[in-house]
């Protein structure tokens, strides 16, 4: 089956789902949402994939996922996990999801 990433907003964290039969949790990009007005923003603290997954690509499916939601909910996004802002550095088409008066504090 092909990786599917899924919002688990009880845990707040997007999980990404692989294995032989795709319901074993590969790894999470944990987050903390603040919904308000103006903006509604989510800001992803951490990110990890099981040693069983590595080198498959997953972090990669999993970041996407995550900032297509976000980007299809409209969230402003706030990188603060490494590997959320070094994948939005390596795919420039993301930076537009975090504030622009934020990025430079980001590297972006």
């Amino acid at each position: 089956m092909e990786p599917q990433v899924v919002d688990g907003p009880e845990k707040s964290r997007y999980v990404i789902l692989a294995g032989d039969d795709g319901t074993e949790t590969a790894g999470f990009a944990e987050y903390f949402l603040w919904e308000g007005e103006p903006e509604s923003e989510i800001a992803f603290i951490h990110t990890e994939i099981d040693p069983r997954f590595a080198g498959r690509g997953l972090g990669g499916l999993l970041a996407r996922g995550a900032l297509d939601d976000a980007r299809t909910r409209g969230l402003h996004v706030l990188p603060y996990c490494p590997f959320i802002r070094g994948w939005i550095r390596k795919h420039p088409e993301y930076a537009d999801l975090v504030p622009e008066p934020r990025r430079a504090r980001f590297g972006l």
